[in-house]
């Protein structure tokens, strides 16, 4: 296994012994120090006095479950990765964005090598983000592809990692407009089980966080019965 040099701290907050186990065994062999909880009820007070860098979180756990704890997470510490981990395939829409925002979420059963490489990619996105100021971008939106950010008048949006790619796609072909099923292929690599309302609730948290700098315009533009565009204004 590829090293990882920082020794950062992952949480993984498991009740199966075996699966926890592993994904300690192959995080540890990557350099990084799992840290590891089985109960639900357990998460936030050992997050009051620790700080890792990502945390692990499977959807179904004795006491707090999974949906619970990633809501009262984001609430409290809103830049904390999450990755979750689920069984429950209908729960995806949830996990990615209508109502909660995971960073990235991985199916059971799942290859513990995969869980290493989306850990390290969410972990690349956080951090990237954490830096690379952008100066000069007054005026405009402007999208910072090696800080995964996207900028008006010089201010970050704070974008999650699928609506920086969903902006980045519309704004890659300005006027054109992008079915949701078309949207879907360049979000998720398994698309198929998430539906068009979680790219309208993509849209619309995209929309709000533009608005919160720009109320006066409107640069994502709905066309009824078809999809979105990035509509720049002249």
């Amino acid at each position: 296994m590829s090293g990882n040099d920082s020794g950062e701290t992952l949480l993984i907050v498991e009740d199966e012994p075996k699966i926890a186990s592993l994904l300690s065994d192959y995080l540890a062999g990557s350099g990084f120090a799992p840290q590891h909880l089985d109960h639900g009820d357990a998460v936030m007070p050992w997050l009051d006095s620790h700080r890792p860098a990502l945390v692990l979180l499977d959807l179904m756990l004795p006491g707090t479950d999974g949906l619970t704890l990633c809501r009262q997470i984001r609430a409290r510490w809103p830049q904390l990765p999450i990755i979750m981990l689920t069984a429950r395939v209908e729960e995806v829409d949830r996990l990615l964005g209508l109502e909660l925002g995971a960073d990235d979420y991985i199916c059971k059963p799942f290859s513990p090598r995969e869980v290493v490489a989306r850990v390290k990619a969410v972990l690349r996105r956080s951090q990237a983000s954490e830096g690379h100021p952008v100066s000069g971008a007054g005026d405009a939106l402007v999208l910072d592809d090696n800080g995964w950010r996207a900028l008006a008048d010089g201010q970050d949006l704070g974008l999650t990692a699928v609506e920086f790619q969903l902006l980045k796609v519309m704004m890659g072909a300005p006027g054109r407009i992008f079915t949701r099923d078309q949207l879907m292929d360049h979000m998720y690599r398994d698309h198929r089980i998430v539906s068009e309302r979680t790219v309208d609730s993509h849209i619309k948290k995209l929309r709000k966080k533009i608005g919160d700098i720009w109320p006066e315009r409107e640069v994502i533009r709905s066309v009824y019965g078809v999809g979105y565009k990035y509509q720049p204004e002249e």
